[in-house]
């Protein structure tokens, strides 16, 4: 009987004989595409199979967060090789670059592997699990499609902010691709990449589980919390703020009655209570086989020195963010900056091979500063919820800061404080180049021979993986 192949809507993957481990069934392990849907076992193991896709370290698993973050002012690059992002963290990267190829494929598989299973359900899988278990597991491949298409948008396509959505965004696939065939199709506008992530998640929040303690698989709250994410990136401050609302309580110390709030130390965040009351969505690693991040494609092994058991491939800038006078020596998160060699580096991620910690995707941290940045802006105020939530994130690390009305001269002054909060806050966990892009920022010189990046330049974003464009003759480039 014929297999199920998850085909990568990446075209020139159906032509590269040699790539078979990119075409065969991951979800799957071998079950023929007539059986794949029968119990609710084989079920769950297809849902399983799409949290595997996602967490790969080509993708969520490790170089979308790291390219994230070595794009932004805060890393020196110590290697100067190639295959670990040295053409990402020098802003020169090609359609050649292999995480270029590597994030734009595994992308794609991701969101292909979604389409597969949801056909699957459609013919027989809500049939077979009933209906509250079929909606909870085409909640979660909704939740991960949207996942992927932001990220995919966030390197390749241009922000929202310039020409209102506009410009280019993403290939939009729905349908499964399960056997050779001709998938070109044109890339979509951003406006209307986004509008499928919106659907996504939308959809994704009326089938999920009310969960809060469900953090290695998406809960209802995780859909609520991705959107204020995604429509803060849209400008959409009003609908961050609706989002919010909904999971954050109006006053602080902002104890979420679905069961979220911060963690007393951040640093149980990131060592061993990584499914803490803090953490909405996290993908986890342990130390069965093929269930860590690949060769190369580590945090710990990109931001660790080679003494705390990483490869010291970027230490940290000492003209980033670690210089910044108001992040204050008894902060609680300089912590995660430790020094080797004459050198500062990250140290969020502390597992050494094989690189078990897990990648945080959503914390609630994250959320009640994408809400006080929605509120000044929404309000043109110095607006006294938006300073209560700055200083729950803050105070949280530094109690010896506590911010008021007074401190604030100008709503976009507050503005300006959310950001570099969030900006350390947030250090490490792939929001940097994002943030950058999402606010038509320039990205600043990181050496003499790494000059500035203005938004109106070409290498601003990423191109297109010339695999793509190679068989897929209705994809343009950047």
């Amino acid at each position: 009987m014929k297999k199920v192949k998850y085909i990568l809507p990446l075209l020139a993957g159906l032509a590269m004989g040699c790539q078979k481990d990119l075409l065969d069934n991951v979800p799957t392990t071998n079950i023929p595409d007539t059986k794949a849907f029968d119990t609710k076992e084989r079920v769950e193991s297809q849902v399983n199979g799409m949290y595997t896709v996602l967490k790969n370290g080509k993708f969520l698993g490790g170089k979308v967060v790291i390219a994230n973050e070595i794009r932004g002012e805060d890393y020196v690059n110590e290697k100067a090789n190639n295959v670990t992002l040295n053409a990402s963290w020098r802003m020169v990267t090609t359609g050649e670059a292999q995480e270029v190829k590597e994030i734009w494929s595994q992308g794609y598989m991701t969101i292909n592997s979604v389409n597969v299973f949801l056909a699957g359900m459609a013919a027989k899988g809500s049939s077979v699990t009933g209906k509250e278990l079929s909606d909870n597991f085409i909640g979660e491949a909704k939740f991960i499609r949207g996942l992927s298409y932001f990220h995919l948008l966030q390197l390749f396509a241009r922000p929202y902010v310039d020409g209102a959505g506009s410009k280019l965004g993403l290939i939009l696939y729905t349908e499964p691709h399960t056997k050779l065939g001709n998938y070109s199709k044109a890339r979509s506008t951003v406006a209307e990449t986004y509008a499928q992530i919106i659907r996504d998640l939308d959809s994704a929040e009326t089938m999920l589980p009310k969960a809060a303690d469900q953090v290695t698989r998406a809960n209802s709250y995780a859909a609520i919390a991705l959107k204020t994410r995604v429509y803060l990136y849209t400008g959409q401050y009003d609908k961050v703020l609706t989002e919010a609302n909904k999971i954050v309580p109006a006053a602080p110390p902002f104890e979420s009655t679905v069961g979220y709030k911060l963690e007393p130390n951040i640093k149980n965040v990131f060592v061993g209570n990584y499914t803490g009351a803090e953490a909405i969505f996290s993908l986890p690693n342990t130390e069965a086989v093929n269930d860590y991040p690949g060769t190369q494609t580590q945090l710990a092994y990109y931001f660790n020195p080679t003494a705390l058991g990483g490869n010291g491939e970027y230490s940290l800038h000492p003209s980033g963010i670690i210089s910044d006078a108001s992040w204050k020596a008894a902060d609680a998160r300089r912590k995660f900056v430790v020094t080797a060699g004459n050198k500062s580096w990250m140290n969020k991620y502390t597992k050494g091979s094989p690189y078990t910690d897990y990648v945080p995707v959503i914390r609630y941290a994250e959320v009640l500063l994408n809400l006080a940045e929605a509120t000044v802006r929404v309000t043109n105020t110095v607006d006294a919820r938006a300073i209560a939530l700055l200083n729950a994130v803050h105070g949280r690390s530094d109690a010896t800061t506590v911010f008021t009305v007074a401190d604030f001269a100008t709503p976009q002054a507050l503005i300006n404080t959310i950001l570099k909060e969030k900006h350390i806050e947030l250090l490490g966990e792939g929001f940097r180049s994002m943030e950058t892009t999402r606010l038509n920022a320039t990205f600043p010189s990181k050496s003499s021979t790494v000059a500035e990046v203005t938004p109106a330049m070409s290498s601003y974003i990423w191109p297109i993986s010339s695999d793509e464009l190679v068989y897929n003759k209705l994809c343009k480039d950047n």
